[in-house]
């Protein structure tokens, strides 16, 4: 009778095989979010979408995977009904067969799929957390620095409104002429455009809240999410090295009909060439992780971009905040130099300075801050 059970397994087996494999390769795809392409952070409403919809993301890309390996664990774990007709070669009337079978490395195999769905899982998690932290780091950092500027604007619009009021008194007066009045309020007029700039800025940007850990720590973390993937995939994939297999039923002779009697078999098969296999998985293994770091669009490599990108706009802002204190250096003195004057010139070089260094006063605020946030992300983040 071993011939009639063989028959009549293999397209159990072949279904089994089918949906596994089908399986495996949905959770080693779907867990390499890092294939899609990924953009350094860009001001777009698109962006406002993927974050908002990250956890919800997550959740459903979970539930996706744990469903599908939980379909391959319960076909893999059921034994599976045999029936059908043979005819034996040693010339004996043909007989019908029925029974069961099952495969103790597809019950090993069934716990080794879900626990490869979770590792996915796990992994996806981390990785879209590590994209989001890099995606959004720069727009972050930028609207920071532009409600800043918003403050630094409003200040100076106070001083500036200061002094305009105090020279309308002196103009009313008629101590001084209008002109001198009209080049503070074209002063006014660049305070109020780069406020109604600023708030457009602020308005087309989207910085959604980032998590509080060290981006270093969340790359390492998907980093060791791949590791752990590749590891479970590894050991779901030796189970194909051996099987024992179990088979038993019944069969009957069909013409004449006899009585019915029981059969039973089980079979050993092991792979000669499991070690060499067994090694070439390690390798794929240590290969996938060291393909991951230096891809282009991983997240490790995009850590890396967004570190040397935060360093150069450091010494950027650097040199800008230079050129901005001597330039501002040179207002000081000669304001300086006008001192108490009251003469009408002295006065409308005077409020000339003022405006001068009303608008350094702004420019300088705002180098200052996003130097001290960029240096201070570099030391929180790397």
């Amino acid at each position: 009778m071993r011939r009639s059970t063989q028959k009549f397994t293999i397209a159990a087996w072949l279904t089994t095989s089918t949906l596994l494999l089908s399986a495996a390769a949905a959770v080693a795809q779907a867990g390499n979010p890092s294939n899609t392409t990924t953009t350094l952070p860009t001001a777009n409403l698109a962006a406002a979408a993927i974050a908002t919809a990250t956890t919800k993301d997550q959740q459903a890309y979970c539930q996706y995977v744990t469903e599908q390996a939980a379909a391959t664990r319960d076909l893999l774990r059921t034994p599976s009904a045999v029936a059908g007709v043979t005819q034996p070669n040693t010339g004996l009337p043909m007989q019908s067969v029925w029974g069961i079978s099952s495969s103790l490395a597809n019950i090993r195999k069934a716990g080794l799929t879900m626990d490869a769905a979770h590792k996915n899982c796990e992994l996806y998690k981390a990785a879209t957390a590590a994209q989001q932290e890099i995606q959004f780091a720069l727009p972050s950092l930028e609207k920071q620095a532009l409600q800043h500027r918003l403050e630094l604007i409003q200040q100076a619009s106070g001083k500036l409104d200061a002094v305009i009021a105090q020279t309308t008194k002196m103009v009313d007066a008629q101590n001084i002429t209008r002109p001198m009045l009209f080049a503070l309020e074209t002063t006014k007029i660049k305070l109020n455009a780069d406020r109604g700039d600023t708030q457009s800025k602020i308005a087309a940007l989207y910085a959604p809240d980032l998590s509080a850990r060290p981006l270093k720590d969340l790359v390492a973390e998907k980093q060791s999410g791949e590791m752990n993937e590749q590891k479970a995939l590894s050991k779901l994939n030796r189970q194909n090295n051996w099987d024992v297999a179990l088979s038993v039923g019944a069969h009957q002779q069909i013409n004449p009909v006899a009585g019915t009697g029981a059969y039973g078999e089980v079979t050993v098969s092991y792979n000669l060439a499991s070690h060499a296999i067994n090694k070439h998985l390690d390798q794929a293994a240590d290969a996938y992780v060291n393909w991951k770091s230096a891809q282009e669009g991983d997240a490790a490599r995009n850590a890396e971009i967004l570190r040397q990108q935060v360093a150069a706009t450091i010494s950027a802002q650097e040199s800008r905040l230079k050129s901005l204190r001597n330039e501002s250096q040179q207002v000081e003195s000669n304001l300086q130099l006008v001192g108490d004057s009251d003469t009408t010139a002295a006065f409308d070089f005077r409020n000339q300075l003022t405006s001068v260094q009303l608008l350094l006063g702004i420019e300088i605020g705002d180098a200052t801050f996003r130097l001290q946030r960029l240096n201070e992300f570099l030391k929180s983040n790397y």
